[in-house]
């Protein structure tokens, strides 16, 4: 979040929030209760994060769940804030969540078109929208889905993890090598 634009930022929080801002916003993440999903490139670099937070229960909240989501300007434009909407929709409704809210200002068509898409009802007022969906039940493929999901993103972090060590390994073999020969040739002058 730290490196999103002014811009970005006031799309995500509806203000420009600065550095302090969106530490206090990450310091106020209940880990415990909440829940935070992300999406890695191939360097490992997190370059779209969605947060799912579990409203506690009210006459307007109940069984509700509000979602973020931020995605780096270079991974724009691939769907990556909708997968995670969708993982967050399936992982919500799997914990007894029937309603995800979406806060977002009027002007974040990414955000609003990720909603309407879903299928939520989007109510706009002022310079905001609310939407919201109305989520189905748990059933045993919903839980079955989540697992496979959960499994698969587990995977994929493992290997480009693994992928990455190759290659630090790859380079300092190869610094070694020419290290040898460096000292080959001087030993032979």
């Amino acid at each position: 979040m730290l490196s999103l634009s002014p811009e970005d930022r006031y799309l995500r929080f509806g203000y420009a929030a600065n550095d302090a801002q969106i530490g206090r916003y990450v310091d106020l993440v209940d880990f415990e209760r909440d829940e935070v999903f992300g999406i890695f490139n191939r360097k490992l670099e997190l370059i779209a994060q969605a947060h799912l937070a579990y409203l506690p229960d009210t006459a307007q909240t109940r069984h509700a769940a509000e979602f973020g989501v931020s995605v780096l300007p270079k991974a724009r434009g691939r769907g990556y804030g909708a997968r995670l909407f969708d993982h967050a929709v399936l992982h919500a409704r799997n914990r007894h969540i029937d309603t995800m809210i979406i806060h977002a200002l009027s002007e974040n068509a990414a955000m609003l078109r990720i909603a309407r898409n879903a299928g939520a009802k989007v109510e706009r007022e002022g310079g905001e929208s609310e939407a919201r969906l109305r989520l189905p039940p748990e059933t045993l493929g919903s839980m079955f889905e989540e697992m496979v999901e959960n499994q698969a993103g587990e995977i994929d972090y493992q290997l480009k993890s693994n992928a990455q060590r190759v290659d630090v390994l790859r380079r300092l073999f190869g610094e070694i090598k020419a290290g040898i020969k460096r000292v080959r040739s001087s030993v032979i002058e």
